[in-house]
């Protein structure tokens, strides 16, 4: 530490401060001041703040322990050490001046010069160290007063937060209570932990009686469909075809589910949204029904006009002029157009409203497609298309299943395959046994689909693109689907634009295993 300092010297005697001046000098303390009289000290010491004050006890107009009281008085000095030069014979007063005024040491003439200026250093760092510690306790108490104004905000705050959480969760609980869906919560092993009333009336059971129960075993999977580990979830869920059997009116309720699974600190949960959708349903089954109507209802006079243009046309009724007849055929194959049409209707309808009922037979897959190969010759031979077969298993290759609905979904796609492949295609057909599974698949090497236009491919009165290539109904690879997913299968398209396409349908344990002869 530095022991260098400011030092003011008094002594009534000239040759006792140039001799102590001179000696602290030689010691390196050169900010040395001396005064012979203690008014004119006081003076410069009320103007110049210095670390150390030595001032000798015997002076004419005040003793040393008066001047160095009233030096202690100067605002200036209140930090500064001050030291006491005394004979041996005023010992006992410089004692007293210690305790009562606070001297930091006397020093008794003579002196020794070690001690002297061990003792002048002492001081000078005694100076500084008070002058560090005040320092220290103006930083800390600064800092004691920005703790306590931080810890007022501080509070304030949490105030503030707490107020806010607590009206958030007051909203975020009459949500949940109020909600007219069902909310139900449930862990990574499916316990429902909590639940609004509104669940609880959709099941028509009391809380207690539901909660740690599985969610997924409480709702029913109407279509079996294959569904992810929500806390895998990436983003919300949206499941539909789901069913729910209400226990108090003993009554099976359509509902829509979504999920989303919730991080949390401890253990990440789902919250599960249940939908009553009976409403809806019910509105789809009577537009359904008045659609079915009205399509059945068309039938008839749309045979009736068929079969009266085939008596005009065949000359039953009379001789027709090649004119009339090219006309009437038109009128013919308008007609015809507009019951395959809504003969699609009617069955889509029937997929929909489940009131069809497959007639499962064991029959040869293979034979099958080379039938509705020769179906479609005109059709191939107008586009110049080449079919071939690519079969696993011999003609032999037998499946369970309904031939006549397996009929429509082959001669759909093989035609689907003909008449958007262009002239010169080549239709490959292959039929693979997957352990006991049949895969079908067509493959040609037409102009192909986009991702966006294949995710459209099988929904209702969808060509599958967003140019439209034909007129036809849209409804063809919507039955197709509806007719595999009876038989507990999947359908699915692969495609590249300018390259092709390859539909696929899998019918689940359809493949009859070969027979063994011995």
């Amino acid at each position: 530490m530095d022991k260098c300092g400011k030092i003011v010297l008094v002594d009534d005697e000239v040759m006792v401060t140039k001799t102590l001046s001179t000696l602290l000098k030689l010691e390196g303390l050169k900010d040395t001041i001396s005064f012979n009289d203690s008014q004119e000290a006081l003076g410069y010491l009320r103007e110049n703040p210095c670390d150390l004050i030595v001032s000798d006890f015997i002076m004419p107009k005040m003793d040393g322990i008066e001047f160095l009281s009233k030096a202690k008085e100067i605002p200036l000095q209140e930090d500064t050490t001050q030291i006491l030069l005394t004979g041996y014979a005023d010992k006992e007063n410089a004692i007293k001046a210690i305790n009562e005024v606070g001297i930091f040491k006397y020093i008794e003439k003579p002196w020794n010069n070690d001690d002297l200026i061990l003792n002048i250093k002492n001081a000078i760092e005694r100076t500084n160290l008070k002058k560090q510690l005040k320092e220290k306790i103006i930083q800390l108490k600064i800092a004691n007063d920005e703790l306590e104004e931080y810890s007022k905000n501080l509070e304030a705050l949490v105030q503030k937060r707490t107020k806010e959480l607590y009206e958030s969760r007051e909203k975020l609980n009459a949500i949940f209570t109020n909600c007219a869906d069902g909310i139900v919560t449930f862990k990574k092993d499916y316990s429902i932990n909590s639940l609004n009333q509104a669940a609880c009336e959709l099941f028509g059971l009391e809380e207690k009686d539901i909660l740690g129960k599985n969610f997924f075993e409480l709702v029913i999977n109407e279509k079996n469909q294959k569904i992810q580990n929500p806390l895998s979830l990436e983003s919300a869920e949206f499941l539909r075809d789901f069913s729910l059997v209400n226990y108090k009116k003993d009554s099976k309720i359509p509902i829509e589910i979504s999920l989303a699974k919730i991080e949390n600190d401890s253990e990440p949960f789902v919250v599960a949204v249940i939908r009553n959708v009976s409403y809806q349903k019910e509105n789809e089954r009577l537009r359904d029904d008045f659609i079915a109507t009205l399509t059945h209802d068309l039938r008839t006079p749309l045979l009736a006009a068929i079969s009266g243009l085939e008596f005009i046309i065949n000359g039953t009724l009379g001789e027709v002029a090649q004119k009339q007849k090219e006309l009437l055929e038109a009128m013919k194959k308008s007609n015809e157009d507009m019951l395959g049409l809504t003969n699609a209707l009617l069955e889509v309808y029937r997929y929909e409203a489940g009131k069809i009922y497959l007639s499962k037979s064991r029959f040869c897959i293979n034979e099958l497609i080379k039938e509705c190969t020769k179906e479609l010759e005109m059709l191939l031979k107008e586009n110049n298309t080449k079919v071939e077969f690519d079969f696993e298993r011999d003609n032999e290759f037998e499946i369970n299943a309904d031939k006549n609905e397996i009929r429509r979904v082959i001669l759909n796609l093989l035609g689907n395959a003909i008449k958007h492949g262009g002239e010169n295609t080549k239709v490959v057909i292959s039929t693979r046994q997957e352990n006991k599974d049949l895969k079908v698949s067509v493959e040609d090497n037409g102009t192909g689909l986009s991702e966006e236009d294949c995710k459209k491919l099988f929904k209702r009165f969808s060509q599958g693109t967003s140019k439209k290539r034909s007129c036809s109904t849209g409804l063809g690879l919507y039955l197709s689907r509806q007719i595999v997913e009876a038989h507990n299968g999947a359908i699915f398209v692969e495609s590249e634009l300018n390259k092709g396409s390859t539909f696929t349908f899998i019918l689940k344990n359809a493949a009859i295993e070969s027979k063994v002869l011995l």
